[in-house]
């Protein structure tokens, strides 16, 4: 089998260092790394590299699968997806790792399918938030007069008040921040997506449908890095300094930080 080859910080030029924290679990695949929270059993942190120009077509496949090299107990399973509105949401996007030669390209894309790779999203958020899967493809569409390279970390914000469901903590928002080189320099744009709205009526079954807010089935809002790194504890100051929203944020006063996306022209890169 393919040796894996994982996030490499130096793939950009700049250096982009791994997020992290004391206490988590790096796992590497092809093309990325998966910090685990062993307590949360979900991933705290996924990077991947992104080459745009040696993107493969591959058949997606359907083979979930735990990883044993992490206890059974310290990853949320099949039992926490069965017979519920929640599905097995990748957070290393399927197609983002699978590029170069075929063999690597098919090991990427077998790699996303642990366990490890993805988290807890609403039925509707998952199969709907067009905005969010097309973030990567936006940033990548804007990056490629620099080059076509591309990384992305993509994780879950753990909250002490996230709702406990099936004995696991869900999440009610994910992160995300994409960084590419712009000639020496790094450059760096951050987003939140919130899932409350829709995830409520799964976790408080006492809640029905009709009651959810009309806020949409998830809500994206371009943030701050500054604003992921305080949620999440992650050590991300190279990606702060290179933050392009940053001076709109600062501008725009402590009530006003937070973008809510409706389309990508309102993207600030």
């Amino acid at each position: 089998m393919t040796t894996p080859v994982p996030f490499d910080e130096n793939f950009l030029g700049p250096t982009t260092p791994m997020p992290s924290r004391p206490g988590l679990i790096e796992l590497p695949y092809m093309h990325f790394t998966v910090s685990m929270d062993p307590n949360r059993r979900l991933a705290a942190v996924t990077a991947v590299n992104i080459d745009g120009s040696r993107l493969r077509a591959v058949a997606r496949g359907d083979n979930w699968r735990l990883d044993d090299r992490l206890p059974a107990d310290q990853q949320a399973g099949p039992e926490l997806y069965s017979n519920n509105d929640l599905d097995r949401g990748h957070l290393v996007r399927r197609r983002d790792p699978v590029w170069g030669p075929q063999e690597v390209a098919e090991r990427a894309n077998s790699d996303t399918f642990h366990y490890t790779v993805c988290a807890p999203q609403t039925s509707t958020l998952n199969q709907s938030m067009t905005l969010w899967l097309g973030l990567e493809d936006y940033v990548l569409e804007h990056a490629r007069q620099y080059g076509q390279l591309l990384s992305v970390f993509t994780g879950c914000i753990f909250a002490g008040e996230d709702p406990i469901y099936r004995d696991v903590a869900i999440p009610r928002q994910f992160y995300k921040i994409a960084a590419w080189a712009q000639g020496e320099e790094l450059a760096a744009t951050g987003y939140v997506l919130d899932q409350t709205p829709s995830l409520d009526p799964i976790v408080e079954p006492s809640i029905s449908v009709t009651d959810v807010p009309p806020l949409g089935p998830y809500r994206t809002f371009q943030v701050p890095i500054e604003d992921i790194a305080s949620a999440t504890a992650l050590e991300l100051a190279e990606l702060v300094a290179a933050d392009r929203y940053a001076p709109i944020a600062s501008a725009a006063g402590a009530e006003d930080r937070w973008t809510e996306l409706a389309e990508f022209d309102a993207i600030v890169l």
